[in-house]
């Protein structure tokens, strides 16, 4: 049997979570989740793999998601309640990157996805979900390569059509360069950007080259044992999203607004 990631765990527990909340006092209880969770996890009956789900379980309960009792007549375990900050937790696991399906959804609804890019941020939940983080590093940071190469392309094609000269920087092959070219062009009409597409320009830019590059070339010229941590990796695919959204919109602005 396949080992079950510690991300396979939390996905599950969060989606029977979810469910049964809206269920009742009858079956949002600890033992009815638990058992629920080990039911669609197939968890073997292995104290290691029980513990985790356990830990997960607790850190809901430590980290203000969860509190005990349902009402003042029911006020302890087994019976719980969300918290606040519980809700809204569940309301943006529906594009965690611990749910592939919904994070995919999410990304398509707010951008158009080139088909390299999507096959690579595909694997790179994956990975992420098999706990595999340096190869997600690399993933997620290819994808993003991809959308900033979009961007050139339609600096490039722009250019040409006002039969202006196309600087080195855009044609060179090293990323960073490239980078650093497209940066500079665009920021020559921020000014004349649209208000909410030149925010979105200042905010997420540098979330490309200072996040999501950054931990691909940590996974990929390695100094360290553990040169991504889980953590990182999941901020990098949780900006990604946005950094999708903004290439698009540049592509659009670059290709029939650029003056």
């Amino acid at each position: 049997m396949a080992q079950i990631s510690g991300a396979q765990i939390r996905s599950v527990l969060l989606e029977v979570v979810e469910e049964f909340s809206a269920l009742g006092p009858g079956y949002f209880q600890s033992n009815v989740i638990l058992r629920e969770t080990v039911k669609r996890l197939a968890l073997p009956r292995d104290a290691a793999a029980q513990h985790a789900l356990l830990t997960f379980w607790g850190d809901l309960f430590r980290h203000g998601h969860l509190s005990w009792g349902h009402d003042i007549d029911n006020p302890d375990p087994p019976f719980c309640h969300l918290t606040t900050q519980g809700q809204e937790t569940l309301r943006q696991f529906s594009r965690d990157p611990a749910n592939p399906a919904g994070y995919l959804e999410y990304v398509k609804s707010i951008s158009s996805l080139n088909a390299v890019a999507m096959a690579y941020i595909e694997e790179a939940l994956a990975t992420y979900n098999a706990s595999c983080f340096k190869a997600t590093a690399v993933m997620v940071g290819t994808a993003a390569e991809s959308v900033v190469l979009e961007i050139r392309d339609a600096i490039v094609g722009r250019l040409g059509t006002l039969t202006r000269p196309v600087p080195n920087g855009l044609n060179d092959w090293r990323v960073k360069r490239v980078l650093a070219a497209i940066e500079s062009e665009l920021a020559k009409y921020a000014a004349r950007m649209p208000p909410e597409l030149r925010t979105e320009f200042e905010a997420y830019w540098p979330a490309f080259t200072q996040q999501i590059r950054a931990i691909r070339n940590d996974a990929g010229h390695p100094t360290s044992i553990a040169p991504v941590t889980p953590e990182s990796v999941h901020g990098a695919l949780l900006i990604f999203p946005e950094v999708a959204r903004l290439g698009g919109r540049l592509v659009d602005w670059v290709t029939n607004e650029m003056p």
